[in-house]
């Protein structure tokens, strides 16, 4: 176990549940976990009981928190799940916290098969219009450009990159043509309880986790995650983003909950001791953040970054979050007015100290 982790509690220990089966967690709220294709194995979903006033009536049934990727074995999980694991109720609404792969990918299908709206901010529901539908600049290819721009040059990585370029619609396939909106600081009720969106931002465009004061319990997305750091990166479509300091901003909103906080994570196990996380997540910024400015003594880009912030080998779906991130840290200390960035005559981007 990473060492952090025993600073924080488990309330559920090493209990998983297994694919296409649900684990209650706390008053009405249940917890199920999709498998994934690639390192980062799983994301955790989540069932919320319901009940509200339709045009049809009084309507009782789960409300669903994200979906998992789109693929065939994700649908056959959730064929399971609707077989067995939910009393009966069908699934009355989709809420999204983010548009990445893993929370959108299987929304068109779901709200379709259960004839329910889809709910989102609007900052991701249009990210996750604009990527599935392959934009010029948010498709896969923008990506080569922009990282040789930013010193990749090894020719065995850009062949792995390809691979990548058909990422996003391989597992989003569709995103549904209407939501309902969703914004900083709004309530409203899931069943017997009110929730709060807290969004964040950094990690995705406008990121919505949701607390509700009456069970004490965050489902936190990927703000705020037990054992790995979220993913903060620049990328192509915004060349000249901050988004370390973004997240690290956002942090702050989650403080403001009780420490003893029921966190539900999007990656990883339920958990307690939220306080203690987010202080966990400065510290290590700050630690990634000190390496680069130490190494930015002599010029470097971000690809140059890489292997000093990341010290295992990386496949191709790491390799571009890891570039990413290490552009992401070079922008933080640039905008902070301790690097300074240049151009060289080969046309790649470097940082180095003021």
């Amino acid at each position: 176990m990473n060492p952090l982790e025993t600073q924080l509690t488990y309330p559920y220990g090493d209990t998983l549940p297994d694919t296409g089966t649900v684990l209650d967690v706390a008053p009405g709220v249940r917890w199920l976990r999709m498998a994934l294709p690639f390192a980062l194995s799983h994301i955790n979903l989540w069932l919320l009981e319901d009940e509200f006033e339709s045009e049809q009536g009084r309507v009782r049934g789960w409300t669903a928190i994200d979906c998992g990727i789109g693929n065939q074995a994700t649908r056959d999980a959730w064929e399971s799940i609707f077989a067995s694991q939910l009393d009966g109720l069908p699934i009355v609404r989709v809420i999204v916290t983010h548009c990445h792969p893993d929370h959108v990918g299987l929304a068109d299908w779901l709200c379709e098969r259960c004839k329910v709206p889809l709910w989102m901010t609007t900052g991701e529901y249009a990210f996750a219009r604009m990527m599935s539908a392959g934009l010029p600049g948010a498709d896969g290819t923008a990506m080569f450009p922009f990282f040789q721009h930013h010193g990749l040059s090894d020719p065995q990585m850009l062949e792995e990159l390809k691979g990548r370029k058909s990422y996003y619609p391989t597992y989003v396939s569709a995103v549904p043509h209407r939501y309902t909106r969703m914004h900083d600081d709004q309530s409203f009720r899931i069943g017997a309880h009110a929730w709060r969106v807290i969004t964040g931002f950094g990690h995705s465009p406008e990121h919505a986790a949701l607390y509700c004061a009456d069970l004490n319990v965050l489902i936190s997305g990927d703000m705020v995650l037990p054992r790995i750091s979220t993913n903060t990166s620049v990328f192509a479509i915004e060349p000249d983003a901050n988004p370390v300091q973004q997240f690290l901003d956002s942090l702050q909103k989650y403080l403001q909950l009780p420490e003893d906080t029921l966190v539900l994570p999007s990656h990883g196990k339920p958990f307690r001791g939220m306080h203690t996380r987010i202080r966990q997540l400065q510290d290590h910024h700050a630690a990634r953040l000190e390496e680069v400015l130490v190494a930015c003594k002599t010029p470097q880009s971000a690809a140059d970054i890489v292997p000093i912030m990341f010290t295992r080998k990386l496949d191709s779906h790491q390799l571009s979050f890891a570039l990413g991130e290490a552009l992401a840290h070079l922008h933080k200390l640039w905008y902070d007015g301790l690097l300074q960035r240049s151009v060289g005559a080969d046309h790649v981007v470097r940082f180095q100290t003021c």
